[in-house]
C-alpha cells in the first residue's frame, strides 16, 4: 500500500511513475490501496494518502475545497439541517398515532435519545473522517463501495431530491399565506414555478461559494429557533383559560407499538446531523469542530423540540394537535389571532428556506466525494474553476429536485420523501455499525462515551424506526418505494460502476473544472 510521509512526497511521485511498467490492473490495485485509506483531516502522523489525497498530490492542492467554515457555521448547518418543516407538521402525526399527550412526548423523547446516541456516534466518525462527503467514505471503508454507492445515489435522487421538491413547495405555500394569499386558490403552475425559483436562487448562492450558503444557514437557524422558543414561551405565560384540556383520542395500536410507529415521523424531524460529515472537507480544524458542532447542534434541537411539542399539546390538546393541518399557526392563532397565524406562516417559510438551503449546501458534497473516488460520473467530482465549489453536483440535486416536483407533482414527491425515511433508517444503521469496524484503539480525538453501548443503541433505534415503517399501515407503500429505489440503484451500480475505479481518478480525488 502506498502509505507514509515518503509516499506523499517525491517517493510517491516516483512510485506512481514506476507502477505502469507492470499491468494496468496492478496500477489500479495500487492506487485503490493507496487511496482507500480513510480520508482524515490534517492530523500529524497521518500520511497525505490517508487524508483524501493521492500520494503524488500535495494536501494544499487547489482542486480541494477550501476549509472556510468555522464552528458556528458547522453548528448552524447541523441545527438548520435538522430543524426544517417537520417540527411544524410531524407532531400531528405523532399525536394521531399515540393518542395521548404523554405517549406523544415519550415518542419525541425516545427519538431524541436515539438522535443523541447517533450524534455521539457520528461525532466520533467526524473526528476520523474529514473529506467532503465523509459518510460515503465511512460506508466504503467499513463495507465496501457497493453499499456506499447505494446510499449516496438513493440520498441524491430520493432523499435529498424529494426533500428539495417538497420543502420548496412548502416554502412557497407559506410565503403566499404570510402575505395574505391562499395557496389553494393559486394555480399549480404558479406555485410550482415559485418553488423552482427558490431552488434556483439557492443553487446559485451555493455555487458562488460555501460561505454564502453558510451565511443563509446561520441567519435562518437563529430565526427559526427564536420562533419555536417563542411558541414555548407563549404556552408558558398564556392565561389558563387559553390552555386546552389534556385529552385522549382512540388509537388502533397498543402503547408500545404506537410509540414505535410514532418514532418514524418523530425521528424524521430529528434527522440532519449527518450533514456535518458531508461538509467536513470545508470545516476548519475538523477533528475539534466537527464533534462539537454535531453534539451542540443535536442538544439544542432536542431541547427545542420537547419544548415546542409541550407547547402544542398545552395550547391545543392532543385531539386538536392530531387533526391540525397548520399546527403552529393554530397554536399561536388561538392566543394572538389572525396576525399570529400570518406571523407563524412567515416563520415556517423562513424555516423551510433554511432547510432547503441545507440540502443544497451539504447534499452535493456526498455526490462530489463519491465521484472523486471514481464511483460516479467524473464531471460530478470536479470543482468549478471560478468558485472552487462542486458546481456540477449542486446543479444535479437542484435539477433533479425541481424536475421531480414538475414531472411527478407534489403528492408523488411527498410519497417518495416519506419512503426516504425507510432508506435513511437502513443506511443510518449501517453508518452507526461502521464505527465498530473503523475504530482503532490507538486513534486520538473524540471518542463516543459509553462505547460500544452508545453506537449499539443507535443502531437498534434506527432498526426500530425501519420496523416502525411497517407497523404503521400508512408507511408500507412508501417503504416499498424505498426498497424499489435501492434495487434500482443496485442495478445502476452493477452496470456502470462495479469494476475498478473509473479512469477519472487518475487525476486525483478531484480536478478543477
Amino acid at each position: 500500500m502506498v502509505c507514509g510521509s515518503w509516499a506523499s512526497g517525491w517517493g510517491g511521485g516516483v512510485l506512481l511513475r514506476v507502477i505502469p511498467v507492470f499491468t494496468a490492473q496492478s496500477l489500479r490495485s495500487d492506487r485503490v490501496s493507496a487511496y482507500c485509506a480513510s480520508r482524515r483531516g490534517d492530523v500529524p502522523g497521518i500520511a497525505a494518502s490517508e487524508r483524501g489525497y493521492p500520494a503524488a498530490m500535495p494536501p494544499d492542492s487547489p482542486v480541494q475545497p477550501a476549509r472556510v467554515l468555522g464552528p458556528i457555521d458547522a453548528t448552524s448547518i447541523v441545527v438548520g439541517a435538522i430543524v426544517g418543516v417537520g417540527i411544524f407538521f410531524n407532531p400531528s402525526k405523532v399525536a394521531a398515532l399515540t393518542g395521548s399527550g404523554g405517549l406523544a412526548l415519550a415518542a419525541w423523547g425516545v427519538a431524541g435519545f436515539i438522535a443523541l446516541c447517533g450524534a455521539l456516534t457520528f461525532a466520533e466518525l467526524g473526528a476520523r473522517y474529514h473529506a467532503s462527503g465523509a459518510q460515503y467514505e465511512v460506508l466504503r471503508d467499513a463495507f465496501g463501495p457497493f453499499p456506499a454507492f447505494l446510499y449516496v445515489f438513493c440520498n441524491a435522487t430520493a432523499i435529498q431530491a424529494a426533500a428539495i421538491g417538497v420543502i420548496a413547495k412548502v416554502c412557497a405555500d407559506h410565503v403566499l399565506t404570510a402575505v395574505g394569499r391562499n395557496p389553494a386558490e393559486m394555480s399549480t403552475v404558479f406555485v410550482s414555478a415559485m418553488a423552482c425559483t427558490l431552488i434556483a436562487a439557492l443553487v446559485a448562492a451555493n455555487i458562488v461559494g460555501v460561505r454564502w450558503g453558510a451565511r443563509v444557514q446561520t441567519i435562518t437557524v437563529f430565526a427559526k429557533i427564536i420562533v419555536l422558543l417563542a411558541i414555548a414561551a407563549l404556552a408558558a405565560f398564556a392565561p389558563a383559560s387559553v390552555h386546552a384540556a389534556t385529552t385522549q383520542i382512540p388509537r388502533t395500536l397498543s402503547a408500545p407499538a404506537a410509540v414505535m410507529a410514532a418514532l418514524v415521523p418523530a425521528f424524521f424531524a430529528y434527522g440532519g446531523w449527518q450533514q456535518a460529515l458531508w461538509i467536513s472537507g470545508e470545516v476548519k480544524e475538523p477533528r475539534r469542530n466537527l464533534p462539537r458542532a454535531i453534539l451542540i447542534g443535536v442538544g439544542i434541537v432536542i431541547v427545542v423540540y420537547l419544548l415546542a411539542n409541550w407547547a402544542y399539546i398545552s395550547l391545543l390538546g392532543v385531539d386538536r394537535v392530531a387533526t391540525s393541518k397548520v399546527l403552529a399557526a393554530d397554536a399561536v392563532g388561538g392566543v394572538l389571532g389572525e396576525s399570529g397565524r400570518r406571523f407563524i406562516a412567515a416563520a415556517v417559510a423562513v424555516s423551510a428556506f433554511g432547510v432547503l438551503n441545507s440540502q443544497l449546501l451539504a447534499g452535493p458534497r456526498l455526490v462530489f466525494g463519491m465521484a472523486r473516488d471514481g464511483r460516479f460520473f467524473a464531471p460530478f467530482g470536479r470543482l468549478s474553476r471560478a468558485f472552487k465549489t462542486p458546481a456540477n453536483a449542486i446543479l444535479l440535486l437542484g435539477i433533479v429536485g425541481a424536475g421531480l416536483l414538475i414531472a411527478a407533482g407534489f403528492n408523488a414527491v411527498d410519497l417518495l420523501s416519506t419512503g426516504a425515511v425507510f432508506i435513511d433508517g437502513i443506511f443510518f444503521a449501517l453508518t452507526g455499525a461502521a464505527l465498530f469496524i473503523v475504530r482503532k484503539p490507538a486513534d486520538g480525538g473524540f471518542r463516543a462515551p459509553g462505547y460500544p453501548i452508545t453506537p449499539a443503541l443507535f443502531v437498534i433505534g434506527e432498526l426500530g424506526v425501519v420496523a416502525g415503517a411497517y407497523v404503521d399501515p400508512g408507511m408500507r407503500q412508501p417503504a416499498i418505494i424505498g426498497v424499489l429505489w435501492i434495487i434500482g440503484a443496485a442495478v445502476l451500480y452493477w452496470v456502470f460502476f462495479r469494476g475498478p475505479r473509473a479512469s477519472g481518478t487518475s487525476e486525483g480525488p478531484s480536478a478543477a473544472q
